[in-house]
Order: C-alpha cells, then structure tokens, then sequence
C-alpha cells in the first residue's frame, strides 16, 4: 500500500513537472519577434520584418537538406493556402550554407507560395537560439512571439494553434 501512495506521488510529480514545462515554454517564448532585413531566396531583394507588421506569422528555421523541413513543406503549404487571405504568413528563414541558387531549385520545385529568406547566424540567434532545425516560432498579430515549436510539428497542432491567436 505505501508503495502505491509513493508511485502515485511520483507520478502525480512527474505530470506536474510536464505541465510546468510547457507552460514554462509558452511564456518564456511571449516576446517581441526580433527585426531582421534578409535576402529573399527567389528575387534576392531584402526583405525586413517590417513588412509582415500586423500578420500572424510562423517563422520556420529549415534546411534543404534536413527530411523533416521537407516533411513539413506540404503543411506550410496548405497553411498559407487557407489563411493567407486572412492576415496569415508562413516565413521560411533557409540556415543553408549551400547557397541561394540551391534555395531557388527547392522552392521552384515544390511550389513554395510563402516567402523564404536566406537567414544569417545572426537571425538565428536573435530568435532566442535555433540548436535543431526544423524550428518554428509562432507569432502573433501584435508581434510577440507566443510559442516555439522545435522539430516537425504536425499539421493539426499548427492549425489549432494559429486558430487559437487568430480569433
């Protein structure tokens, strides 16, 4: 019996711990998104982040080379298809050190309909640190950076999420 009362502390101890984590996450992440003025991947025209003042924003840190970046295209995709008219914007930020001309070759042949930028160490690190990537940050009308997603996160959790700030 006390063996029981002991697991089920811990237990009730370890789903505290989880719960803390992820509300630590969601306000550690609430701060203002950092300014940037990078390379567009298709024009190469700068591209500040003032231009996206107002929108909802989910700014994805990828690869080309990275398979769960290539994973996720198809869902930031269908973001941008259904909430771009509504004051929406998925922002690809490339870390490829492959060069621009290998960026071009991926959105042109994968139809990317959102703007991807040639990210600098600088921008990275002005996110609050991207360590893996895919990385993703999502940020509300207001530009405060309200949730941090590290790794694929699938479509269904991303929409509700977007959901959630846009009503």
């Amino acid at each position: 019996m006390k063996q029981l009362k002991m697991s089920a502390c811990l237990a009730m101890a370890f789903m505290c711990s989880v719960v803390f984590l992820f509300t630590a996450e969601n306000v550690l992440a609430a701060r203002k998104m950092p300014s940037f003025s990078l390379s567009d991947a298709l024009t190469g025209d700068d591209v500040s982040s003032s231009t996206f003042a107002g929108k909802t924003l989910l700014v994805t840190f990828f690869a080309t080379w990275c398979p769960p970046c290539m994973q996720e295209i198809p869902n930031l995709i269908d973001l941008q298809n259904e909430y771009g008219e509504k004051g929406f914007s998925v922002i690809g930020l490339s870390v490829d050190k492959g060069g621009v001309k290998l960026v071009k070759r991926l959105i042109e042949r994968r139809s990317i309909n959102y703007p991807v930028l040639m990210a600098d160490s600088s921008t990275a690190k002005n996110f609050g640190g991207v360590v893996g990537i895919p990385t993703s940050f999502l940020v509300n009308s207001k530009g405060a950076v309200v949730k941090k997603y590290p790794g694929y996160v699938p479509h269904a959790v991303l929409e509700n999420d977007i959901n959630k700030i846009m009503n």
